[in-house]
């Protein structure tokens, strides 16, 4: 009994990332059009300086936007990223990896 349980609450605690409410893609939309200006408004950057996000993986975005937001993350265009991310919520920042994981690069 005692070894089910472990093993029901170990189960539990490595899967609760995957449990968690993923972004909702059409929130993410509405909310990516200030990227559009160095992103493009399909997610493929309009520069070679900017990264595409269409087609990144979910987690990735959302792991890149929560650092910027807390000023972690240092790189080139850090310091324009800090102030775009500086307002947004968990909320916003799930919703955003949802949409550009979503778009294919090149649609």
């Amino acid at each position: 009994m005692f070894a089910k349980r472990t093993l029901i609450c170990t189960l539990l605690i490595l899967c609760a990332p995957l449990l968690q409410a993923a972004g909702d893609p059409l929130a993410g939309e509405h909310k990516a059009r200030p990227c559009a200006v160095c992103h493009g408004n399909e997610g493929v950057s309009i520069s070679p300086l900017f990264p595409n996000l269409a087609g990144q993986k979910e987690a990735y975005i959302v792991s890149a936007l929560k650092a910027f937001r807390s000023e972690e993350r240092r790189g080139a265009s850090a310091e324009i990223m800090w102030g775009q991310a500086a307002n947004l919520t968990d909320e916003d920042i799930a919703d955003l990896g949802a949409y550009f994981s979503t778009l294919q690069p090149g649609q």
